[in-house]
């Protein structure tokens, strides 16, 4: 069972890609097309798998998808190279920001926490005129990654504890990750349903978006 949601929400970290942005769509376009070509997968089933273990690094979901294939190592430097112009592209609505201000208003610290390569995430930031407390990605050299790291790196500049922290993602890997954490989860409905997250965890909770994110954050504080 996941960690219960804080009584004072004092900040959120977010996954980016189908969380923030709606990136998936495209990131599992190009995942199946080098899965087909290089896996022999047929294209719906490959786009299916790469969905159903999102969440993780490409490179560790073809070991889900395709254990010890000899081309994986291939398959996930020509994804990471393909997958560029769709991050770049890359943008929040109007309504995750409306939701994200709201967010802001009610005192509580955003920070983005991301898979992929911190210099995304760096222009993921650069091009959006809301600003995150901290925008959070993948950099070996540094020692940041999804998970553990990131969530200490956000305890230690924002001056938090881990129990009012809470992660909001779209993928059922996400919910793993906070688990393992020991914060909070939130689901971010589109890439899995209200009922995947139920089954993941029947105590789960899941919005459809940002916005209502907000919006029940809100009403929670107000009861």
């Amino acid at each position: 069972m996941s960690r219960s949601l804080p009584t004072v929400v004092r900040a959120i970290m977010f996954d980016l890609d189908g969380t923030l942005t709606d990136t998936m769509g495209g990131f599992a376009d190009v995942a199946a097309d080098v899965m087909a070509k290089r896996h022999g997968l047929e294209l719906a089933h490959a786009r299916r798998r790469y969905m159903e273990t999102s969440g993780i690094p490409f490179r560790q979901q073809l070991e889900v998808i395709a254990p010890g294939h000899a081309d994986n190592d291939a398959a996930s430097d020509e994804f990471e190279t393909r997958k560029r112009e769709v991050a770049l592209a890359g943008r929040m609505t109007a309504e995750t920001v409306t939701g994200l201000e709201q967010l802001r208003r009610a005192g509580i610290k955003l920070i983005v926490s991301s898979n992929g390569a911190q210099h995304f995430v760096d222009h993921f930031q650069a091009q959006e005129t809301f600003k995150f407390d901290l925008a959070l990605g993948f950099d070996a050299s540094v020692g940041l990654a999804k998970g553990k790291p990131h969530l200490e790196r956000t305890c230690s500049a924002l001056g938090l504890e881990h129990d009012g922290i809470v992660f909001c993602g779209d993928s059922l890997k996400d919910g793993d990750l906070a688990r393992d954490c020991g914060i909070a989860f939130i689901g971010r409905l589109g890439t899995f349903t209200r009922d995947d997250f139920r089954r993941w965890d029947a105590t789960a909770t899941a919005v459809a978006d940002i916005a209502a994110l907000a919006t029940y954050l809100q009403s929670r504080a107000a009861a």
